[in-house]
């Protein structure tokens, strides 16, 4: 019987990577305004700062859509052969900012340590580590199949890398990311086919670890405290939480207009970034808000989506990866912004000031638009994944 398949053009886009396109894109431009509002009525040296941050802004946005463009066209096998090199890089990249001879590239910011600024280029090594982990962990995880299901030869190498990755970030300063990472790459091993139990000892061990984390840094256990008793230290601890429920409040239905909130006067700190989801909705109203997430929903189904029909378990387990990556870190940063979790320092995928997130984001994506776009692709006989000849058997 005739095979009646379509066979496609592997550079064909389909539906659901057109869609996925064209959300990250309105994302993006909504960023841009959002990100230009929050600092536009604000002045550094009496110049306007909201011209400032929105070019550095849209200089992050092109340098991340460069990237996008050419990763949805690289075949994602690649990025299988590329995992540990990624990592390593990440890892020393991680080391940098702990060691006391790199102050001068790696200086003190708000009392942590967590860019590499080499003049014309600085970056955030944790960023890096959110793509470095899900591609290593899906890597590993279709290379070992079914032995993920055992302990010693399946979870502990996962355990090993993740916590010392998770580490060198928690010494920056950065639980939140350290946090974030961990889950990462545990939801990509659980993707993979892991054992719940596995899952229950190594989270048990994680809660213990992150509470003795909380309770030795004084400025942690006031965040938990005051998101416990929200009524408390709210000039305190809680200032930041209570001046961004009164932005989303004050927003009404349709805001009250573009650039005319007056929380980033002062009385909400980092409104472009950690809280820029508050000054939408001070200033685009609940309107706004739903769009965002909608649109970040949406995200997360499509990339799903794609995660269900790839070619292989390594397309698979990646795709979960990188959309839990944006979604993961959109949910949170809305929680915080909404008092439904303690105050993290995590930024809004594709909209928050920050070129390093905006850029790994926008990379992430062009791979799982590469994924979705060769899903189903028919292979010749004798060649893999990679393209290349395979070998043959002998005799």
């Amino acid at each position: 019987m005739s095979d009646t398949r379509q066979v496609r053009h592997p550079g064909e886009l389909r539906w659901e990577t057109r869609l996925l396109a064209v959300v990250t894109l309105v994302l993006l431009a909504f960023g841009l305004a959002a990100t230009y509002g929050a600092v536009s009525l604000v002045t550094v040296k009496g110049k306007d700062a909201g011209l400032v941050f929105a070019a550095r802004q849209l200089s992050g946005a092109v340098l991340g859509g460069i990237l996008l463009i050419w990763a949805s066209r690289q075949d994602y096998y690649r990025w299988r052969a590329w995992a540990w090199p990624l990592l390593i890089f990440t890892i020393a990249a991680l080391l940098v900012p702990l060691l006391p001879f790199t102050r001068a590239i790696a200086p003190s910011l708000n009392g942590a340590r967590r860019w590499i600024d080499l003049g014309p280029v600085n970056f955030q090594p944790s960023e890096v580590a959110r793509l470095a982990v899900v591609i290593w962990c899906a890597m590993l995880a279709s290379k070992k199949g079914a032995q993920v299901r055992e302990f010693k030869k399946g979870v502990v190498p996962f355990i090993v890398v993740l916590g010392l990755v998770s580490l060198l970030i928690l010494l920056e300063p950065n639980l939140s990311m350290a946090t974030l990472v961990a889950m990462l790459g545990g939801l990509v091993l659980f993707t993979a086919g892991a054992k719940i139990g596995h899952f229950l000892l190594i989270g048990g061990a994680g809660v213990i670890l992150v509470f003795h984390q909380i309770r030795d840094a004084q400025y942690r256990l006031a965040r938990v405290l005051t998101f416990l008793n929200p009524g408390d230290a709210t000039t305190e601890a809680g200032f930041q939480v209570t001046q961004s429920l009164i932005g989303m409040g004050s927003g009404g239905l349709f805001g009250t207009g573009f650039g005319q909130g007056q929380q980033k006067l002062g009385y909400l700190p980092y409104a472009y970034s950690d809280f820029l989801f508050s000054t939408i909705g001070e200033e685009w109203g609940f309107a706004g808000v739903f769009v965002i997430v909608a649109l970040f929903a949406l995200f997360c189904w499509l990339g799903f989506r794609i995660a269900r029909t790839a070619s292989d378990p390594f397309g698979q387990y990646l795709a979960v990866g990188l959309t839990a990556t944006i979604g993961l870190t959109a949910f949170m940063h809305m929680a915080v912004s909404l008092g439904l979790m303690p105050t993290t320092g995590l930024t809004l995928p594709f909209m928050s000031y920050g070129r390093s997130s905006q850029v790994i984001s926008l990379l992430g994506t062009g791979i799982l638009i590469n994924i979705g776009t060769l899903r189903g692709r028919p292979r010749a006989p004798g060649v893999n994944r990679t393209g290349r000849e395979a070998a043959k058997p002998a005799g």
